[in-house]
Protein backbone atom coordinates (compact mmCIF):
# COMPACT_ATOMS: atom_id res chain seq x y z
CA UNK A 1 0.00 0.00 0.00
CA UNK A 2 1.33 3.46 -0.84
CA UNK A 3 2.18 6.04 1.81
CA UNK A 4 -0.86 7.13 3.76
CA UNK A 5 -1.44 10.89 3.66
CA UNK A 6 -4.83 10.67 5.38
CA UNK A 7 -3.87 10.44 9.04
CA UNK A 8 -5.95 10.92 12.20
CA UNK A 9 -6.43 14.57 13.10
CA UNK A 10 -3.51 16.14 14.94
CA UNK A 11 -0.84 14.28 12.95
CA UNK A 12 -0.34 17.05 10.37
CA UNK A 13 -0.55 20.21 12.42
CA UNK A 14 3.08 20.23 13.59
CA UNK A 15 4.64 19.20 10.28
CA UNK A 16 6.87 21.53 8.27
CA UNK A 17 4.56 21.27 5.25
CA UNK A 18 1.52 22.32 7.27
CA UNK A 19 3.36 25.20 8.95
CA UNK A 20 4.63 26.46 5.60
CA UNK A 21 1.15 26.37 4.07
CA UNK A 22 -0.23 28.50 6.93
CA UNK A 23 2.70 30.91 7.03
CA UNK A 24 1.28 33.52 4.64
CA UNK A 25 -1.81 34.30 2.54
CA UNK A 26 0.18 33.47 -0.60
CA UNK A 27 1.23 30.02 0.65
CA UNK A 28 -2.30 29.30 1.83
CA UNK A 29 -3.63 30.17 -1.61
CA UNK A 30 -1.09 27.82 -3.19
CA UNK A 31 -2.24 25.03 -0.88
CA UNK A 32 -5.82 25.77 -1.91
CA UNK A 33 -4.95 25.56 -5.62
CA UNK A 34 -3.12 22.27 -5.02
CA UNK A 35 -6.06 20.83 -3.07
CA UNK A 36 -3.94 20.07 -0.01
CA UNK A 37 -5.44 18.83 3.22
CA UNK A 38 -4.21 20.98 6.11
CA UNK A 39 -4.83 21.26 9.83
CA UNK A 40 -5.49 24.10 12.26
CA UNK A 41 -6.91 24.47 15.76
CA UNK A 42 -10.59 25.35 16.12
CA UNK A 43 -10.68 28.22 18.60
CA UNK A 44 -14.38 29.09 18.70
CA UNK A 45 -17.85 27.81 17.84
CA UNK A 46 -20.30 30.66 17.25
CA UNK A 47 -24.04 30.73 17.91
CA UNK A 48 -24.76 29.41 14.42
CA UNK A 49 -22.47 26.42 15.06
CA UNK A 50 -19.79 27.63 12.66
CA UNK A 51 -16.20 26.91 13.67
CA UNK A 52 -13.49 29.56 13.70
CA UNK A 53 -10.06 28.09 12.98
CA UNK A 54 -6.70 29.69 13.72
CA UNK A 55 -4.62 29.60 10.54
CA UNK A 56 -1.86 31.87 11.77
CA UNK A 57 -1.80 34.08 8.70
CA UNK A 58 -5.55 34.69 8.79
CA UNK A 59 -8.82 33.51 10.26
CA UNK A 60 -10.60 30.46 8.88
CA UNK A 61 -14.36 29.92 8.93
CA UNK A 62 -15.86 26.44 8.72
CA UNK A 63 -19.60 26.67 8.28
CA UNK A 64 -21.80 24.19 10.14
CA UNK A 65 -22.59 22.08 7.07
CA UNK A 66 -18.87 21.77 6.27
CA UNK A 67 -17.73 20.46 9.67
CA UNK A 68 -18.33 16.74 9.08
CA UNK A 69 -19.24 14.28 6.37
CA UNK A 70 -22.42 12.35 7.17
CA UNK A 71 -23.75 9.37 5.27
CA UNK A 72 -27.12 9.62 3.57
CA UNK A 73 -29.92 9.56 6.12
CA UNK A 74 -27.68 10.62 9.02
CA UNK A 75 -27.73 14.00 10.75
CA UNK A 76 -24.81 15.81 12.32
CA UNK A 77 -25.12 16.24 16.08
CA UNK A 78 -24.44 19.68 17.52
CA UNK A 79 -22.11 18.21 20.15
CA UNK A 80 -19.93 16.82 17.36
CA UNK A 81 -19.30 20.42 16.26
CA UNK A 82 -18.96 22.01 19.70
CA UNK A 83 -16.52 19.33 20.84
CA UNK A 84 -14.04 20.31 18.10
CA UNK A 85 -13.15 23.57 19.90
CA UNK A 86 -9.58 23.46 21.19
CA UNK A 87 -8.66 20.56 18.91
CA UNK A 88 -6.96 20.14 15.56
CA UNK A 89 -9.28 19.90 12.57
CA UNK A 90 -8.42 18.73 9.08
CA UNK A 91 -9.69 20.79 6.16
CA UNK A 92 -9.38 21.87 2.58
CA UNK A 93 -9.46 25.57 1.73
CA UNK A 94 -12.46 26.32 -0.47
CA UNK A 95 -11.95 30.07 -0.96
CA UNK A 96 -10.08 33.10 0.35
CA UNK A 97 -12.12 36.29 0.70
CA UNK A 98 -11.98 39.70 2.36
CA UNK A 99 -14.18 41.05 5.14
CA UNK A 100 -15.67 44.56 5.24
CA UNK A 101 -12.36 45.94 6.58
CA UNK A 102 -10.34 44.35 3.78
CA UNK A 103 -8.85 41.61 5.96
CA UNK A 104 -8.53 38.21 4.28
CA UNK A 105 -10.25 35.14 5.69
CA UNK A 106 -10.48 31.57 4.42
CA UNK A 107 -13.55 29.40 3.96
CA UNK A 108 -12.72 25.87 5.07
CA UNK A 109 -14.28 22.43 4.67
CA UNK A 110 -13.52 19.48 6.91
CA UNK A 111 -16.28 17.64 5.06
CA UNK A 112 -14.34 17.92 1.76
CA UNK A 113 -11.20 16.52 3.42
CA UNK A 114 -13.19 13.60 4.83
CA UNK A 115 -14.83 12.77 1.51
CA UNK A 116 -11.41 12.70 -0.15
CA UNK A 117 -10.04 10.53 2.68
CA UNK A 118 -12.91 8.08 2.22
CA UNK A 119 -12.70 7.83 -1.56
CA UNK A 120 -8.93 7.85 -2.00
CA UNK A 121 -7.91 5.92 1.09
CA UNK A 122 -10.41 4.24 3.41
CA UNK A 123 -12.69 2.70 0.77
CA UNK A 124 -9.64 1.32 -1.07
CA UNK A 125 -8.55 -0.72 1.96
CA UNK A 126 -9.17 -4.46 2.30
CA UNK A 127 -9.77 -6.68 5.32
CA UNK A 128 -6.50 -7.28 7.14
CA UNK A 129 -4.91 -3.92 6.33
CA UNK A 130 -3.24 -2.31 9.34
CA UNK A 131 -3.92 1.41 9.75
CA UNK A 132 -3.16 4.13 12.31
CA UNK A 133 -6.01 5.19 14.57
CA UNK A 134 -6.44 7.67 17.40
CA UNK A 135 -8.64 7.13 20.45
CA UNK A 136 -11.21 9.93 20.62
CA UNK A 137 -13.81 8.69 23.10
CA UNK A 138 -14.32 5.77 25.47
CA UNK A 139 -17.61 4.05 26.33
CA UNK A 140 -18.29 0.86 28.23
CA UNK A 141 -19.07 -0.92 24.94
CA UNK A 142 -15.95 0.17 23.07
CA UNK A 143 -13.58 2.89 21.94
CA UNK A 144 -14.31 5.40 19.22
CA UNK A 145 -11.29 5.98 16.99
CA UNK A 146 -10.33 8.51 14.32
CA UNK A 147 -9.13 6.51 11.30
CA UNK A 148 -8.33 9.49 9.07
CA UNK A 149 -9.23 13.19 8.88
CA UNK A 150 -11.60 12.83 11.82
CA UNK A 151 -13.63 9.99 10.31
CA UNK A 152 -14.85 7.82 13.21
CA UNK A 153 -14.97 4.07 13.64
CA UNK A 154 -15.99 1.97 16.64
CA UNK A 155 -13.55 -0.49 18.14
CA UNK A 156 -15.94 -2.69 20.11
CA UNK A 157 -14.78 -4.03 23.46
CA UNK A 158 -14.69 -7.63 22.21
CA UNK A 159 -12.24 -6.57 19.48
CA UNK A 160 -9.77 -4.91 21.87
CA UNK A 161 -8.19 -8.06 23.33
CA UNK A 162 -8.83 -11.75 23.82
CA UNK A 163 -8.58 -11.50 27.60
CA UNK A 164 -11.72 -9.88 28.94
CA UNK A 165 -11.60 -6.30 30.21
CA UNK A 166 -14.23 -4.38 32.19
CA UNK A 167 -13.87 -1.15 30.21
CA UNK A 168 -11.80 0.08 27.22
CA UNK A 169 -9.90 2.38 29.62
CA UNK A 170 -8.18 -0.78 30.86
CA UNK A 171 -6.26 -0.59 27.57
CA UNK A 172 -6.57 2.89 26.11
CA UNK A 173 -6.80 6.59 26.94
CA UNK A 174 -8.24 9.47 24.93
CA UNK A 175 -5.63 10.87 22.54
CA UNK A 176 -3.68 7.60 22.36
CA UNK A 177 -2.45 6.56 18.92
CA UNK A 178 -2.76 2.85 18.16
CA UNK A 179 -2.71 0.46 15.22
CA UNK A 180 -5.97 -1.10 14.08
CA UNK A 181 -6.80 -3.88 11.65
CA UNK A 182 -9.52 -3.39 9.05
CA UNK A 183 -12.19 -5.96 9.87
CA UNK A 184 -14.72 -5.16 7.16
CA UNK A 185 -15.94 -2.32 4.93
CA UNK A 186 -19.50 -1.43 4.02
CA UNK A 187 -19.29 0.59 0.78
CA UNK A 188 -22.98 1.55 0.89
CA UNK A 189 -22.77 3.27 4.27
CA UNK A 190 -19.04 4.15 3.92
CA UNK A 191 -18.44 2.55 7.31
CA UNK A 192 -15.13 0.92 8.14
CA UNK A 193 -15.08 -1.62 10.98
CA UNK A 194 -11.82 -2.23 12.83
CA UNK A 195 -10.31 -4.57 15.39
CA UNK A 196 -7.14 -4.55 17.52
CA UNK A 197 -6.72 -7.89 19.30
CA UNK A 198 -5.11 -9.56 16.27
CA UNK A 199 -2.08 -7.29 16.73
CA UNK A 200 -1.41 -8.54 20.26
CA UNK A 201 -0.18 -12.00 19.27
CA UNK A 202 -1.88 -15.38 19.33
CA UNK A 203 -2.58 -17.39 22.48
CA UNK A 204 0.34 -19.65 21.59
CA UNK A 205 2.72 -16.72 21.12
CA UNK A 206 1.71 -15.17 24.44
CA UNK A 207 1.77 -18.38 26.47
CA UNK A 208 5.29 -19.19 25.22
CA UNK A 209 6.56 -16.51 27.63
CA UNK A 210 5.33 -18.48 30.67
CA UNK A 211 6.07 -21.87 32.25
CA UNK A 212 4.36 -24.15 34.76
CA UNK A 213 5.74 -23.49 38.25
CA UNK A 214 6.43 -19.80 37.73
CA UNK A 215 5.00 -17.10 39.99
CA UNK A 216 4.16 -13.98 38.00
CA UNK A 217 2.17 -10.78 38.23
CA UNK A 218 -1.28 -10.44 36.68
CA UNK A 219 -4.30 -8.13 36.65
CA UNK A 220 -7.75 -9.22 37.79
CA UNK A 221 -10.09 -8.64 34.85
CA UNK A 222 -13.26 -10.47 35.87
CA UNK A 223 -14.67 -12.11 39.00
CA UNK A 224 -17.26 -14.84 38.53
CA UNK A 225 -18.90 -17.30 40.92
CA UNK A 226 -16.79 -20.10 39.49
CA UNK A 227 -13.45 -18.27 39.55
CA UNK A 228 -11.31 -15.23 38.85
CA UNK A 229 -9.97 -14.37 35.41
CA UNK A 230 -6.47 -12.91 35.62
CA UNK A 231 -4.70 -11.34 32.68
CA UNK A 232 -1.04 -12.27 32.26
CA UNK A 233 -0.64 -10.59 28.85
CA UNK A 234 -3.04 -8.59 26.64
CA UNK A 235 -4.17 -11.71 24.78
CA UNK A 236 -3.68 -14.21 27.59
CA UNK A 237 -5.70 -14.85 30.74
CA UNK A 238 -5.90 -17.68 33.24
CA UNK A 239 -8.48 -18.84 35.78
CA UNK A 240 -7.96 -18.99 39.54
CA UNK A 241 -10.33 -20.11 42.28
CA UNK A 242 -12.83 -17.54 43.55
CA UNK A 243 -11.69 -15.22 46.33
CA UNK A 244 -13.76 -12.54 48.02
CA UNK A 245 -10.84 -10.34 49.05
CA UNK A 246 -9.82 -9.10 45.60
CA UNK A 247 -11.32 -6.62 43.13
CA UNK A 248 -11.40 -6.12 39.37
CA UNK A 249 -8.35 -4.11 38.28
CA UNK A 250 -6.22 -5.30 41.18
CA UNK A 251 -2.68 -6.55 40.62
CA UNK A 252 -2.01 -10.00 42.03
CA UNK A 253 0.86 -12.47 42.24
CA UNK A 254 -0.17 -15.83 40.81
CA UNK A 255 1.39 -19.29 40.67
CA UNK A 256 1.03 -21.04 37.28
CA UNK A 257 -0.38 -24.43 38.24
CA UNK A 258 -0.98 -25.78 34.75
CA UNK A 259 -0.95 -24.84 31.06
CA UNK A 260 -3.26 -26.83 28.77
CA UNK A 261 -2.43 -25.90 25.14
CA UNK A 262 -5.07 -28.14 23.52
CA UNK A 263 -7.81 -26.30 25.46
CA UNK A 264 -6.02 -22.92 25.47
CA UNK A 265 -6.39 -22.73 29.25
CA UNK A 266 -4.15 -21.73 32.15
CA UNK A 267 -4.86 -22.70 35.75
CA UNK A 268 -3.63 -20.22 38.35
CA UNK A 269 -3.36 -19.94 42.11
CA UNK A 270 -3.50 -16.49 43.69
CA UNK A 271 -0.51 -16.10 46.02
CA UNK A 272 -0.83 -12.45 47.09
CA UNK A 273 -2.63 -9.28 46.11
CA UNK A 274 -1.69 -5.63 46.12
CA UNK A 275 -3.96 -3.11 47.80
CA UNK A 276 -3.82 -0.64 44.92
CA UNK A 277 -6.08 -0.85 41.91
CA UNK A 278 -4.88 -0.06 38.36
Amino acid sequence: MSENHYLPEGALIGTAENREALSSPASLERAMQQGKILEGVATLCDGALNLIVDLGCMKGIMYKNEVSYTAEGETQKDIAIISRVGKAVAFRVLAIRQDEKGNPFAILSRRAAQIECLNRYLLTLVSGDIIPAKITHLEHFGAFVDIGCGIPSLLSIDCISVSRISHPRDRFYVGMTIKAVVKSIDPESSRIYVTHKELLGTWEENVACFKIGQTVMGIVRSIEDYGVFIELAPNLAGLAEYRSDIAVGQTVAVYIKNIIPERMKIKLVIIDSCKGVD
